[in-house]
Parts: structure tokens; C-alpha cells; sequence
């Protein structure tokens, strides 16, 4: 930190949320030399670690017959106390916000800050109490360490796996099940899986790959009602009348935002739940910011776009972002990123860059395993899809960054699968090693 801003430099810096961004947060604020206090609060018992691997790697290697693979800690306690210089409370959700006092509630404790960073994230969303049998045993949702390990142990015991909803989560569990040699169905209301987060060109890719594999994908379709036995799962039943005999039912129809204790704070929150920021991801309430999957930022790079992504390379991002606007330090990076996740689904790797809110969306190669998708909004490329091309990819996203013209974007796509074309008409897939998690 420069002299300048060090005299107004918080004492305190507490930051909610021992996730990634929470994580981050911490790291930059040390790193730009702030040399007061900080304290790093958990809801979970566990320090902060890599949540996308619990469905990607934890879920691929933790089979039956092998070790459960290692949780992917992002740091241990020794080194947060003595590198960060951090005080850590885990398992000690926060309950409470007063702003005029500038207090946070810890369980029975109150912790008083300068500058508050919320970076609580997301919960996974459960099935209606409506529907009958909605909480029987054998009904399980991903978002924790305690929740990947029931999972995996119950895709070993399982012959078919029911996922409800085709998102990125419970597409991969599909994946996951198949691996392991489960048959696997997928149940969608809407028309066709990811609309809503790429739209229906790439929802329609993305179905084909996991027919390819042996999963059904049943589109337009609801679960009405969760068979049981002595509490036990044993079937559902759909819209239609059918019913899908099942013992494990995989529920991946979204998450919240963890934001319930801000309840009588004041401060602004989105319809979804999510906190309200400004471009500097400042709340509306004075010396509070949020990070990460909480937070509802407007992108200036898209036209200003309200956007609150749920993935890595966001929280990653905007937790540093957010401990440099709180220290009254310019950020380095934009804190307006192009978004980027990434998914991997039966070996293959899916990619999307950008925003999939556009005017036109064109499929280039859409009769080759490796199909590019771009999205246009004025005469601009906006957002692209990708799938098994890491590196192309990135060039794309460095033309989305640069506000590059859309008709040149799609000169360019062409050539990249004419190449492809021409050196491999009939190779295997390769797999894709590069690129940050979702």
C-alpha cells in the first residue's frame, strides 16, 4: 500500500465468507501492505478449499475401490496465521449486520470492523416442501465437502441416477454417474438444458453430448411428486404421469445467495437475493463491499450489465478487486473481467466467455465435434462458446475484452474450424488441460 492511502488505511478489515473470494480478499489486502487487523469468518468448519473440484475431480476419482482424493485446500491455518497474518473463525456462520455500529454478529460474539468485505456465496436450492417425499433419504444437493462425500458414496451404491435439472452442476453429476457405469436421467423444465446461462443453440450441444454418453435428457418436463419406502427414495413420478424407479435423486436447480442474516441491515438487495453493488463493489451501505457469488455488480465492459456470475474465475477476480477498493487502492485489473467458466462433461470440456445476452447468435461448425458459438450485441462479439479448444478460447476472450468487431470474430471462427477440418478429420477428442475453474 502507498503511503498516501496507508494514513487512512482501515485498523480492521473483516471479511465474511471463508470461500475463494474471501480468500482472495485476504491475500491482496496483505499484499498491498495493509498492516492492520483481519479477520476471516467461515460458516463451515473447513478452511477455505477448491468447491468446483467436488464436481469435477473429487466426484471423477472418488469411486468405489479408490481413495477419496484429497480436498483441494486453499490454504491451512499455519500458513493463514503466520503468511496472512489472519485471525480465522470456521464454523461460525455470521447472524447478523449493524452497519450503525459497524458490527457483525459471530454465533454469541459481535466483531467490530472498519471495512466489511461479504463474500458469503451461495446455497444450493432444495425441492419445494410442496412436493411430496421432498426431503426423504436418498435426495442429495452439492455445494460442500460433506455433501460430495454422501454424494459419491451414493453414485457407487446407485444403478440410476435421477438429476433434477440440467444446469452445470447436475450435468456433471450425470457425468459422474455415467463414469461409474449408472444409468443416468436428466429432468428439465425448461426446453432445453443452460438456456438461460448460454442460451439455446449451445443448450442444444450440450443435450447432444450427453446422449452421446447414454444420459436421457427429458426437456419440458417436471417432477411432481418423490416415491418413498420407509423414507426412503424409491422412484419419482413427472408431469406426464411416468414414473423412473431411482434409490438416488440429485438435486441441481440452482442456488441462493447466502444473504438471509442481512435481513434488517438496510442494505440493497437484488430479487435473487444477492447484494446490490456499484462498479467499485461497494454496497449501499458505507464501509461494506461483496465478492464473489453474492455479489450483483455492473459490468462496464457490457454495456453496464448487472451480472453476479457463479463461477471461480469471477470470485477470484472480484475478491481482490473488492479488499482494493475498501484499502482505497485503484485496482491493477478492470473489476469489470470478461466472465469465464468452464464445465467438463464425459472427458470433453465446455467453455463460455462473455455474456450470452445478445442480438444474434451464430454456430460455426456446427456439423464438427469442436462447434464455436458467438454471440453479437450491436456490431460487437459479446460472448463465445467453445468446446475442446482451450487456447481458442481465450483468443476469443481477448477480442470480447477489446470490444472486438463481431463480423471479423466470425472470419476468425471460420478459419479456426476450417483448420481443425483439415488436421484431424477423424481423431478422438483431446482432452483440455487449460483454462480456470467454473
Amino acid at each position: 500500500m502507498t503511503s498516501d492511502t496507508a494514513a487512512d488505511s482501515p485498523s480492521h478489515l473483516v471479511i465474511v465468507g471463508a470461500s475463494l473470494a474471501g480468500l482472495r480478499a485476504t491475500e491482496t489486502a496483505r499484499k498491498l501492505g495493509f498492516a492492520g487487523r483481519i479477520t476471516l469468518v467461515g460458516a463451515e468448519e473447513y478452511l477455505p478449499y477448491n468447491r468446483p473440484a467436488l464436481s469435477k475431480s473429487f466426484l471423477d476419482l472418488s469411486r468405489a475401490g479408490n481413495p477419496e482424493p484429497g480436498i483441494e485446500y486453499l490454504f491451512d491455518s499455519d500458513d493463514l496465521a503466520r503468511d496472512l497474518d489472519t485471525t480465522v473463525v470456521v464454523g461460525a456462520p455470521a447472524t447478523a449486520l449493524y452497519p450503525a455500529a459497524h458490527e457483525v454478529s459471530v454465533g454469541e460474539n459481535a466483531i467490530t470492523y472498519d471495512k466489511l468485505i461479504i463474500a458469503t456465496g451461495a446455497y444450493a436450492l432444495r425441492l419445494p416442501r410442496s412436493i411430496p417425499g421432498a426431503h426423504a433419504q436418498g435426495i442429495h444437493s452439492l455445494r460442500t465437502i460433506d455433501d460430495a462425500r454422501q454424494l459419491a458414496s451414493a453414485l457407487d451404491a446407485t444403478d440410476h441416477a435421477v438429476v433434477i435439472g440440467a444446469g452445470f452442476v447436475g450435468s456433471e453429476v450425470a457425468s459422474a454417474a455415467r463414469a461409474r457405469g449408472a444409468a443416468a436421467t436428466i429432468i428439465e423444465r425448461l426446453h432445453t438444458p443452460l438456456v438461460r446461462s448460454v442460451g439455446t443453440e449451445v443448450g442444444g450441444i450440450v443435450t447432444r453430448l450427453h446422449e452421446t454418453h447414454g444420459t436421457e435428457v427429458l426437456c419440458n418436463t417436471a417432477v411432481t411428486d418423490i416415491l418413498t419406502r420407509d423414507d426412503h427414495v424409491i422412484g419419482v413420478r413427472l408431469d406426464n404421469g411416468a414414473v423412473i424407479d431411482t434409490d438416488t435423486v440429485i438435486v441441481g436447480v440452482g442456488a441462493r445467495p447466502a444473504t438471509e442474516w442481512l435481513e434488517g441491515s438496510g442494505i440493497t438487495l437484488h430479487p435473487d437475493g444477492g447484494i446490490v453493488c456499484g462498479p467499485d463493489l461497494a454496497t449501499s451501505i458505507p464501509d461494506v463491499y461483496a465478492a464473489g457469488d453474492v455479489a450483483h455488480a455492473p459490468n462496464t465492459l457490457l454495456d453496464g450489465d448487472l451480472m453476479r456470475p457463479e463461477h471461480w474465475t469471477n470470485a477470484a477476480e472480484q475478491g481482490a478487486a473488492a479488499a482494493q477498493h475498501a484499502l482505497g487502492v485503484p485496482p491493477t485489473k478492470a473489476t469489470a473481467p470478461v466472465p469465464y467458466f468452464w464445465s467438463d462433461l464425459y472427458g470433453s470440456r465446455i467453455q463460455f466467455v462473455g455474456t450470452p445476452r445478445a442480438e444474434e447468435i451464430t454456430t460455426v461448425g456446427g456439423d464438427t465435434e469442436q462447434p464455436i458459438v458467438l454471440y453479437r450485441r450491436d456490431s460487437r462479439i459479446v460472448g463465445a462458446f467453445t468446446l475442446n479448444r482451450p487456447r481458442d478460447v481465450m483468443k476469443l476472450r481477448r477480442r470480447i475484452s477489446q470490444q472486438g468487431d463481431f463480423v471479423e470474430a466470425l472470419d476468425y471462427a471460420h478459419e479456426l474450424t476450417n483448420t481443425m477440418t483439415a488436421t484431424s478429420t477423424s481423431s478422438s477428442l483431446p482432452t483440455a488441460t487449460e483454462g480456470s475453474s467454473r
